[in-house]
């Protein structure tokens, strides 16, 4: 099993442990049919593909998935300490509900970039994923109490809930790590720029690797992490190399 796969069967399951039913039957409709229902408009990549955002964080294939578990597990933590440490409480529920959910349609949004690696934001589509989940959420009949959260986690709405507030948290945290580590990476590497697509080297090893193994490299090990950027830069170039030949 790959990580990718390895990943949306936890999410799976962490949805399966919603208690509330409503909550975990809309949360557990997106994640197996997670097409919007009132748009025509077709994705062009697939769910488990995706990035979470092209060039900034998690850019890499499989990057929304990695993000998503995060968050959820982040949200976990803070929702802890806000019981324990502040006395408010927390509805776990909706709390996993809107973690699992917040990005989901993001990957409407993107396109393989053929050119440089990676990922880019398509031409053709016209609606910002967290309105777009909003609105799939307004069709699905979803609870107001879920639709409400997931519109504070992105700001859309000032903070009424403490369940918002909570995932926007989680959310910007996560954000902000994955940025960071990716970034790291490739400054570690960043000699090879000028011969190597850096992004589309990454992509590559974090899909075939996993990215527990690239980012821990990063810290107990960087110049093995130098040592396979290097060799898989060689090895994509003469690919390149035979099939241009070939052409």
């Amino acid at each position: 099993m790959s990580w990718i796969e390895e990943f949306k069967k936890e999410l799976r399951v962490i949805a399966e442990r919603i208690g509330d039913r409503e909550v975990r039957d809309i949360v557990m409709n997106i994640l197996e049919k997670p097409e919007l229902s009132y748009s025509t408009t077709t994705p062009l990549i697939k769910l488990e593909e995706s990035p979470a955002a092209p060039r900034k964080h998690h850019f890499f294939t499989g990057g929304l998935l990695l993000h998503t578990l995060s968050v959820v597990r982040i949200a976990e933590a803070i929702s802890r300490i806000v019981e324990e440490v502040y006395g408010i409480r927390v509805n776990r529920d909706l709390v996993m509900a809107a973690a699992l959910l917040h990005d989901i349609y993001k990957y409407y949004q993107y396109v393989r970039d053929e050119v440089y690696g990676g990922y880019k934001m398509r031409e053709d589509w016209y609606l910002a994923h967290h309105y777009a989940l909003v609105g799939e959420l307004v069709v699905r009949r979803a609870p107001e109490r879920l639709i409400r959260i997931v519109s504070e986690v992105h700001g859309d709405v000032p903070f009424t809930t403490i369940e918002g507030l909570v995932v926007h948290l989680a959310d910007f945290l996560d954000a902000r790590l994955g940025e960071v580590l990716q970034n790291t990476v490739l400054s570690k590497v960043k000699e090879l720029e000028s011969t190597c697509q850096l992004h589309r080297i990454l992509d590559k090893l974090i899909v075939e690797r996993g990215p527990r193994e690239i980012f821990s490299l990063l810290f107990e090990k960087p110049d093995e992490l130098k040592e396979l950027v290097s060799k898989t830069c060689l090895m994509s170039n003469e690919v390149q190399r035979v099939v241009e030949k070939d052409h």
